[in-house]
Order: structure tokens, then C-alpha cells, then sequence
């Protein structure tokens, strides 16, 4: 037993000799390593980060929410140019399926429309996403309110003047003071501010809601009618606890042909998204990266395998002599084994720490 931890100490210390004396070598071949182990972690890590950052921000969205609209967010069978013909929804299919809708809990008209200027005394917030929607879009996408409240159904439906804010818009335009009961102006009139949202951070799809800004759809509506280029809707629908979101999309369609009175064998001229589809969809690409992310590691452990066993064969051709005079003294083969095998794993487990400290360094900035 004492032979062996002899040899192990001694085998030690001919390898922290040959990479003390050989700096360059040594500085080369940690560098190599260290490279190779920081895009391993790099690349993994940071499809990780993505992979929970969209994860985080879909999960105030219930995976089965479906956006009916006159266009489709993602790849659709119907060419575009067929689609920019479909009529926009209206806020009367959105009355009607209201009423109608069996297999929906809650469902919400929302408009997309252009960035706006707000104002309040001599502070103003330029590009504000300004997004007019009515009042069930608070349940649908779990809005946190920090003070005040959200517009009810009464202010919602007679397009009331009043504007729940956004965390980052807030601090713009109030700093320290308090905004409840405060007037902004935006589309050439005054709007009351009853409420202020929860900071959420960035956001992976589309502004985040930091920089933006409800307004009762109405309020617009009021404004500027239904008929403009600025203005695109959409009919957001939350189904029942447990349904069966193929069930729901049946029902939706029927009741939005019947409505708009298309006869059998006339194609649907409207789209049904549905969220879960994008998530899967997500799901695919985080996949892929991870793919590629894991193809990424295995050359980089290849190039840093190669750089240490070409370190190691210059190593053994420099040290032939001295390694023909231990045998001649009667070192047994496996000691000298020992010796350049220390330093190839002094070599690994030096140039690994140095890239998990690199890429926990960065990671700690990006943080």
C-alpha cells in the first residue's frame, strides 16, 4: 500500500514539474480545454435559460386559449393572399359567440393597434403598447394588479375613459408619486388611471406588459370605429376547465359559419389558433437546440481531447531519454504510465475548473 501511494506522489510530482516548467505548453493546452468546456455549459445553458424564460412567460396562459382572428400567427395551408381577404372579426361575433359558446368559460375582444405617446403634465412615454381590450382579458392572462384595479364590465362596454398602467410606464410618467386617480393623456383626450400592473420583466413574445398599457376597447372603439388600417382584431377564448380543445375549435367554427351565413362546401374565412399548437411547436425548436447544443459539446470535448493527447505524444518524444534512463534504474512501465496519464488529468481537471468559473463569471453579469 505504501509502495503505491509513493508511486502516486511521485508520479504526481513529475507532472506538476513538466507543466511548471513548460508554461506556454501548459498555458496552450488549459486554454484549449477551458474552451471547450465553457461552450459546453455555454450552449447548454443558454438554451436552458430560453427554454425556462418561455416557459415562465406562458404560464399565466392557459394552453389551451385560442385566438380567433382573420389571419394565423404561425405556417397555414391557406396562402396568404387568400387570407387578406378574410373579413376582420367584429365586436358583434364577439357579442354573439358570447352568448352562444357552450364549451368557452371567458372570452375577450382585443384590438392591435399601433404604439402611442402618453403624457402627463411635462413627463411623456413614447412608444407605449397601447392594447384596448375588454375586461375579461384580466382572467385570461391572470393580470396582476398592484394598486388600484382593472376596468369592469360597465366601463368596458361604455368605452369609459380610464387606463390600467403599466409598471415601467408608471415610473416614467409618476417617478415616486402615486398614479390612482391621476389623468394622462393619449389620442388627443384625457384618461383616468385606475390601476398599475405588477412588474413582470421582459418578455419572449411581444412587448412586455411593463411598457404597456388597457384601455377599455370600447374607449377606441368610440374613437375611431371599427374600420381602420392601424387597427387589427382578434377574439381571444379561454375553454372550460377540461374540455376538449378540438370539441371547443368544432363549436367555435359552426357558431362562426353560421354567423356569417357561409353555406356547405364555402371554405371557413376566418383562423383558429390554438396556443397549445405553439407551445408544441416551441417545444420542437428548444429540442433542436438542445440538438445541436449537445453536437456543439461533442467537438468541443473532441478538440480539447486531441489538443492534451498531442500535448502528451510531444511530451513523451521530448522526455525519451529520461525515460530510457528511469528504466534503466528499473522503473516498471506502469510508473512512467503514471506519470504522463497525472499530467494529462491535471491538465483536464485545470482547464475544466477554469471554464465552469468563466461561464458562472458571465452568467452572474447576464443575470
Amino acid at each position: 500500500m505504501l509502495l503505491y501511494l509513493r508511486l502516486l506522489r511521485e508520479s504526481f510530482s513529475f507532472a506538476m514539474n513538466s507543466l511548471t516548467n513548460n508554461r506556454l505548453r501548459t498555458f496552450l493546452s488549459l486554454l484549449g480545454v477551458t474552451i471547450g468546456i465553457f461552450s459546453i455549459i455555454a450552449v447548454l445553458a443558454a438554451v436552458d435559460s430560453l427554454d425556462h424564460k418561455i416557459k415562465k412567460d406562458l404560464s399565466s396562459v392557459d394552453k389551451n386559449t385560442m385566438y380567433l382572428k382573420r389571419f394565423s400567427f404561425g405556417p397555414s395551408n391557406i396562402p396568404r393572399w387568400k387570407m387578406d381577404y378574410f373579413p376582420d372579426v367584429t365586436y358583434e361575433e364577439y357579442q354573439y359567440l358570447k352568448d352562444n359558446l357552450t364549451t368557452v368559460k371567458t372570452l375577450a375582444y382585443q384590438i392591435f393597434t399601433k404604439n402611442e405617446t402618453l403624457r402627463y403634465e411635462e413627463k411623456s412615454a413614447t412608444g407605449v403598447n397601447v392594447q384596448p381590450v375588454s375586461q375579461e382579458i384580466a382572467d385570461i392572462e391572470a393580470l396582476k394588479i398592484e394598486k388600484g384595479r382593472f376596468y369592469n364590465e360597465a366601463e368596458a362596454n361604455s368605452g369609459t375613459s380610464v387606463v390600467v398602467l403599466g409598471q415601467g410606464i408608471a415610473e416614467t410618467l409618476f417617478g415616486d408619486e402615486d398614479p390612482i386617480d391621476k389623468k394622462i393623456k393619449m389620442y388627443g383626450k384625457r384618461f383616468t388611471v385606475i390601476g398599475v400592473l405588477e412588474k413582470q420583466g421582459s418578455s419572449t413574445f411581444g412587448p412586455s406588459n411593463d411598457i404597456s398599457v388597457y384601455i377599455p376597447v370600447n374607449a377606441l372603439r368610440n374613437m375611431y370605429g371599427d374600420h381602420n388600417d392601424f387597427m387589427t382584431p382578434i377574439i381571444i377564448l379561454k375553454p372550460l376547465q377540461g374540455m376538449d380543445s378540438e370539441q371547443c375549435k368544432a363549436e367555435i367554427t359552426q357558431k362562426m359559419r353560421a354567423v356569417r351565413g357561409l353555406k356547405a362546401g364555402q371554405d371557413d374565412n376566418f383562423m383558429i389558433d390554438v396556443l397549445s399548437a405553439f407551445t408544441d411547436f416551441i417545444d420542437g425548436i428548444i429540442s433542436m437546440l438542445n440538438l445541436v447544443g449537445w453536437i456543439i459539446a461533442g467537438f468541443s470535448l473532441l478538440v480539447g481531447g486531441f489538443g492534451i493527447a498531442n500535448i502528451m505524444f510531444v511530451s513523451v518524444k521530448e522526455r525519451t531519454n529520461i525515460i530510457g534512463i528511469q528504466k534503466s534504474l528499473g522503473a516498471k512501465s506502469r510508473f512512467i504510465l503514471m506519470q504522463f496519464l497525472f499530467e494529462a488529468v491535471i491538465l483536464s481537471l485545470f482547464g475544466g475548473v477554469l471554464g465552469i468559473l468563466l461561464v458562472w463569471g458571465l452568467a452572474t453579469v447576464a443575470a
